[in-house]
């Protein structure tokens, strides 16, 4: 069937033509509509339900919110892991689903188990669920700036302009504001006078409640004309705040301003924004929504803001401080250049083996064609444009070309050799049908032997599937082009005077190192096989020395610094810090700006309290760097700098960082989870594993959370007392959440602004512990007040400020940074440590995560797939040859691949990791195709020398097997040496890439190029070693 369809395609020269035209239009027009991105999108399918309850305390917000919502959503349909934290006044519960989940259906299945639990909450909390944002979705952050404006006035532009702007744009899912401080009316009540005036706490809210509103009253028609009818009554200045009235006593009106004072001042903050170490700034982060393309969502943004710049106040300056389209550019612009490159190189490559200009064009238009036709399928099945995806089709351009090298190759052997006289046309589709379907078998081995990445699953499939199906597509198409479009392109373009193989230099050059190889090899076979077979066991010494790791890190031009205070810091000095860090990371040359994050910003997606930093390092072009300066060496000079006392660093990339805390929870490579059912004992366990992983060599830090570090005020109400008194708990609670608490009582509505009002006492009265007891008053039925201390113990206590469930256990984190170790070594030397220091209490115990959890999943699911691929391997060589003997051989050079592969990798110093596996499994597709190319000759030189010995009637013998070895081997030495060439010249542009992406295509290409040398070298010797034991089986001696 593939020799028909060679030779249909060789006699309709211009309907293929006309395919290819309209291929390669289709193909054109598919590149400039795929979306770009650095990275495809790791992120899980989250839904998060955000919750607020102002004003509480973690474990209040644990018990009466998170645990409720949480335990409900274990239940929910294909939710893998659920996650709750409960924080300062406000609750986070993470529903991490299965892969392949759609993100609405999800949405739609939270929203109905969410309905259930409405009866279990409090009345005055509203569950809502968060953005449709991707995990990963902080494309673009910005900071405002200004001289004449303060921190509030920037928040309120923030607030009420700028994100109102930008959430239209395209693709964005929300834009939360971080920094700055939000405007709020606080009425600030004097005790004393509201005790003289007999006013409660309660008349006051209720009294500024009633004067906050506008009304309507229908229509009226005056004259022919119709007027509404509304009445105004919005507060909109502290005046009218101090107008409002209380009561009358003896006709005279006592309103608020007899009683408090009205002041402007800000909320409470629970994140914090600094910019270069200059000082506090109002910031923005705009989040992409899930399947939303990046490049257009930037693009969308910056347009939007663009416009919007004009309507900003005078003097307020928009600073752009992470914009994740530089990184895509780069990214693109790395594979690009890398592509280009190693058309290059594999082009000259085929022009120097044939020394055929003509001839060479074959291969240099496949090649393209071939790109084009898996542009369309990436198109088709949504597959955008990254370093993975067009690595893909990087790792597979060599071989893409294979081919056509072989059949132009054979086709200028026979034409050398065809009689005079011979129909040239008939010689070349002869030549093409000769080698052509077993090379259409072989491309096809290449291009199945990548099927099994497609059962990697979680964030390694996410990575490699687009790589496996770029890959694929390309293999595809290079094995259909190979029996359609080279044929035809065969006939138009091999003509003229060709070079005869016996004068061809680099032919020539070939033959003369390899004869007397092959010649010593037919000599001494068995001593051959042998020493083979000892050069592959020599390959245990780099097996055993390599380490091993679940991805290298890939450099996005940004560092993400993440220092972790001591819990229980102020605001304040948090801010301090963060300035302090802020500045000397500025000080640094190779830094183009610096903007950190102290707490959270005001999004669903945000889950960091006070005492976690965040801080986006913007790095100049590496050509602007000191001489010998790298990433990891700056990351040390760095973190050296900043060694501060009670902080622990970590560092990271903005993207990575993102994902390993959606994924795990754990932001660094390491993290122990310490589950169990009390936090105290919990804390002392985590505290004494910090301990002990301090003493394993490799760990850069280690840092327990102290979750029981918070301190409190608890205010505990006698309930001996409270009942002497008519009250009940509720009254004073109340008392608390108002007079101390600042509790929302209305929002003003200023146009298109709303700002919210508190009251509260004076800050005197409400920072010490003393005049609480003394001075805040709480209202007796009759009329008259005591004060708070003579109901209630007021003392100082400490507690947690962070409470984390898993899958409705409590647990706490452990974080480990690592460095100059290996990942899976330092994590077997590490759970020994732990096993054998810390002892568990019963009913508390130890899980590993971060990308170890990563690592751990993708080696189970590679000791299935590696297997599979050799199966799948060895049935496609079967179903080609027909023979178990001659399937085996070409089997036998896979193991040899792996020698020169592992050494390289030792030599390069790179750990085992997915990506080299990936790299392996590539390596075993294209090393099969070298033992077929070989066997393909060695069979032609066997039968023509049988089918010669038959003529004459001569019996067959040793000595003619020998004679076929040497023609089938060395005469064409030189297809099988440009094949080879050609992977080897499609991969070393990849090697020396030092771009956006290169790490993990290193990894890839690196197992390759050395496996490409080895099973080179030993197919090249030892496959016609065994080809002359197996044949020489019943043959005569001489």
């Amino acid at each position: 069937m593939i020799a028909a369809l060679i030779r249909w395609s060789a006699n309709n020269t211009v309907l293929v033509v006309l395919a290819t035209i309209f291929a390669v239009i289709a193909g054109l027009y598919s590149m400039t509509r795929i979306p770009l991105d650095a990275i495809p999108d790791l992120s899980d399918t989250q839904v998060i339900v955000y919750t607020e309850y102002q004003g509480q305390a973690p474990q209040v917000v644990e018990d009466q919110v998170t645990y409720p919502l949480a335990s409900a959503m274990l239940s929910v349909p294909r939710a893998r892991v659920v996650r709750g934290f409960s924080f300062f006044g406000v609750s986070f519960v993470y529903v991490i689903f299965e892969d392949g989940t759609d993100i609405y259906w999800a949405r739609s299945r939270v929203l109905e188990y969410l309905n259930t639990t409405a009866g279990r909450l409090p009345t005055t909390v509203t569950p809502t669920l968060g953005p449709d944002a991707s995990g990963v979705g902080w494309v673009y952050q910005y900071a405002l700036t200004s001289k004449k404006h303060d921190l509030a006035e920037l928040r309120s532009v923030q607030d009420w302009q700028l994100r109102f702007g930008l959430a239209k744009a395209e693709g964005v899912a929300e834009v939360a504001g971080v920094g700055g401080f939000v405007k709020q009316y606080a009425v600030i009540v004097d005790p004393q006078r509201m005790k003289t005036f007999g006013i409660t706490l309660e008349q006051v809210r209720n009294a500024i409640r009633a004067s906050n509103m506008d009304t309507g009253g229908r229509t009226i028609e005056l004259s022919e004309t119709e007027f509404m009818i509304r009445g105004r009554g919005y507060l909109k200045s502290p005046f009218d705040l101090e107008g409002v009235m209380l009561k009358t006593d003896a006709g005279t009106p006592v309103t608020i301003g007899d009683i408090a004072r009205v002041e402007l001042t800000a909320d409470e903050r629970r994140g914090i924004a600094e910019l270069n170490g200059e000082g506090e700034v109002a910031s923005g982060i705009v989040l992409q929504r899930y399947g939303a393309n990046t490049l257009d969502v930037i693009a969308s943004v910056k347009n939007r803001l663009a416009s919007l710049k004009a309507s900003l106040p005078d003097g307020v300056e928009v600073r752009e401080v992470y914009d994740r389209s530089e990184l895509i550019k780069r990214a693109i612009r790395t594979l690009a250049t890398t592509l280009a490159e190693e058309s290059v190189v594999v082009a000259l490559v085929c022009f120097i083996f044939l020394l055929h200009a003509r001839s060479a064009l074959v291969a240099i238009i496949t090649l393209p064609v071939g790109i084009l036709l898996a542009m369309i399928a990436m198109h088709m099945l949504g597959i955008g444009s990254n370093i993975m995806s067009l690595g893909g089709i990087a790792i597979a351009i060599g071989a893409m070309v294979d081919a056509s090298i072989v059949m132009v190759e054979n086709a200028h052997k026979r034409l050398e050799n065809a009689p005079p006289g011979s129909d040239r046309r008939e010689v070349l589709i002869s030549a093409a049908q000769e080698v052509g379907p077993a090379l259409f078998f072989s491309l096809l081995v290449i291009t199945v032997s990548f099927l099994p990445i497609f059962a990697l699953e979680a964030q390694e499939g996410r990575l490699f599937k687009p790589l496996a199906y770029t890959k694929t597509f390309s293999m595809a198409a290079a094995a259909f082009l190979s029996v359609t479009l080279v044929p035809a392109l065969m006939l138009l373009f091999i003509r003229g005077r060709i070079m005869p193989e016996t004068r061809n230099p680099v032919n020539r050059f070939l033959i003369r190192i390899y004869q007397p190889i092959i010649r010593g090899v037919l000599q001494v076979k068995t001593f051959t096989i042998i020493a083979a077979c000892v050069i592959l066991g020599l390959s245990v010494i780099p097996a055993t020395r390599i380490g091993s790791e679940f991805m290298p890190n890939l450099n996005e031009g940004t560092l993400f610094y993440m220092p972790t205070t001591l819990p229980g810091i102020s605001i304040t000095k948090a801010a301090e810090l963060l300035q302090t860090q802020n500045r000397i990371i500025k000080n640094f040359p190779e830094v183009e700006s610096v903007w950190g994050k102290a707490g959270r910003a005001n999004t669903a997606t945000d889950p960091a309290p006070t005492e976690m930093f965040e801080t986006i390092i913007n790095l100049k072009p590496q050509n602007q760097w000191r001489a010998g300066m790298t990433v990891d060496k700056l990351i040390a000079e760095m973190d050296a700098s900043l060694q501060f006392p009670g902080v622990s660093n970590a560092w990271t990339m903005p993207i990575k960082a993102r994902i390993d805390m959606l994924s795990t929870g754990i932001r660094t490579p390491v993290g122990v989870k310490i589950f169990g059912k009390d936090l105290v004992t919990l804390e002392r366990l985590a505290k004494e594993v910090e301990a002990t992983l301090r003493k394993v060599p490799g760990t850069a830090s280690a840092y327990a959370e102290r979750v029981n570090s918070g301190y409190f005020l608890e205010i505990i109400p006698d309930r001996e007392k409270i009942a002497r008194y008519g009250l009940s708990v509720e009254d004073v609670q109340k008392t608390i959440a108002m007079a101390i608490g600042a509790e929302v009582i209305t929002i003003t509505v200023e146009g298109r602004e709303r700002y919210g009002v508190v009251l509260r006492y004076p800050r005197d009265v409400r920072s010490d512990p003393d005049a609480i007891g003394a001075q805040v008053l709480v209202s007796l039925p009759n009329g008259a007040a005591i004060p708070l201390g003579e109901v209630a113990e007021i003392k100082r206590t400490q507690g947690p400020t962070t409470i984390r469930t898993e899958d409705g256990q409590l647990v706490v984190y452990v974080y480990v940074d690592i460095r100059d170790r290996d990942l899976g070594g330092y994590v077997v030397d590490a759970r020994k440590v732990v096993a054998d220091n810390v002892k568990m209490d019963a009913g508390y115990y130890v899980t590993w995560s971060g990308q170890f959890e990563y690592l751990e999943r993708a080696t189970k699911r590679l000791q299935i797939v590696v297997p599979a691929t050799l199966l799948l391997i060895f049935l496609l060589l079967y179903l080609n040859f027909r023979r178990i003997e001659e399937t085996l051989i070409v089997m036998l050079s896979l193991p040899f691949s792996l020698v020169g592969g592992l050494w390289l990798m030792l030599w390069m110093e790179f750990n085992y990791s997915v990506a080299s596996v990936v790299g392996f499994i590539a390596l075993a597709g294209v090393a099969a195709e070298t033992g077929v190319i070989m066997l393909i000759y060695l069979n032609q030189a066997w039968d023509e020398t049988c089918a010669s010995a038959k003529a004459s009637g001569a019996e067959l013998t040793r000595a003619h097997l020998a004679s076929a070895i040497m023609k089938g081997a060395v005469e064409r030495v030189r297809p099988k040496i440009m094949t080879v060439a050609a992977i080897m010249a499609g991969l070393l542009p990849i090697l020396w890439s030092t771009g956006v992406g290169s790490e993990v295509m290193q990894r890839i290409a690196v197992p390759m190029i050395g496996g490409m040398v080895s099973s080179t070298i030993l197919t090249l010797v030892v496959i016609p070693a065994i080809y002359g034991l197996v044949k020489g089986r019943g043959l005569a001696t001489s």
